[in-house]
């Protein structure tokens, strides 16, 4: 059984084919989903979506790269850390990716959202959605100022959709943090990923979608659902010569083991409705 660990089910392209898309999830064995927020404003629908399914759940927050958004602050998200169903807080992080004509130091505002995401992580004890890209010297620095160290007050958490090099993912191995794959470990260019993929401790591994982006080959360009993840198992079992029921056992386990209180026994038959 497979667990999607991370995908964005209250996108209009998803949610409006939700039906089709819990079917075609039942098909290939895909029992469980992590539907992650994105900015507040739609963080209900994000909320309600994993309170309508026994085999979803949902975290709170605001991507670093949301701007012109409902900037959050530590009560509000505190406060929605605690309702049924929430079991992370993100995804956040930092992306200096799309700077335009600014520089790093005019992103202070990512900077805080970050620390501000880090604090409620740690007051509500629930583990962080972590979401890096062209930043990831920034990224652990401040994990680290925020006691984010892999010591026992540590929350730790993820990082999703893992895309740096083989340095990152061992300090954030060192920190803590699991790690989690995505469609792009089986793109053809994405070969130091498939590096670290192969020799990543497996009790360390998570998989996601990422949904709607990033299909893995072979359904690339196509709209991405959690029942593609089955796809990103299997390349990572070829890549360790081990088998897709090992993947799909040991990332389900270390979901569970990463999100508290999500356990298969209490799924039953959801998928099948």
């Amino acid at each position: 059984m497979f667990t999607d660990s991370h995908c964005h089910l209250n996108y209009p392209e998803l949610a409006a084919n939700m039906a089709n898309i819990r079917s075609a999830m039942h098909d290939a064995k895909v029992m469980r989903a992590l539907v992650i927020s994105t900015k507040m404003e739609t963080f209900e629908d994000v909320h309600s979506i994993a309170l309508q399914y026994d085999n979803f759940w949902c975290t709170v927050g605001v991507h670093p790269d949301e701007e012109g958004v409902i900037e959050p602050n530590f009560e509000d998200l505190l406060s929605k850390s605690s309702r049924s169903k929430v079991v992370g807080i993100g995804e956040t992080g930092l992306d200096y990716y799309r700077l335009g004509e600014r520089n790093v130091s005019e992103m202070e505002w990512q900077r805080n959202r970050f620390r501000t995401h880090i604090k409620v992580a740690q007051a509500s004890r629930l583990p962080l959605v972590i979401h890096t890209r062209n930043a990831s010297e920034d990224t652990l620095k401040i994990l680290m100022e925020e006691g984010e160290d892999g010591s026992t007050n540590s929350v730790g958490g993820v990082f999703h959709c893992f895309t740096e090099n083989e340095y990152v993912a061992r300090r954030a191995l060192e920190l803590g943090f699991y790690i989690s794959f995505s469609g792009i470990v089986t793109f053809k260019n994405a070969k130091e990923l498939k590096e670290i993929a192969s020799w990543l401790p497996l009790n360390r591994l998570l998989i996601e979608t990422d949904s709607p982006y990033l299909a893995p080959a072979p359904h690339r360009g196509k709209t991405n659902t959690p029942a593609y993840v089955p796809f990103v198992a299997q390349h990572i079992a070829e890549l360790r010569g081990i088998s897709v029921e090992e993947v799909a056992k040991a990332s389900s386990e270390n979901f569970e083991n990463l999100f508290k209180n999500i356990n298969l026994s209490t799924i039953s038959n959801e998928l099948s409705k």
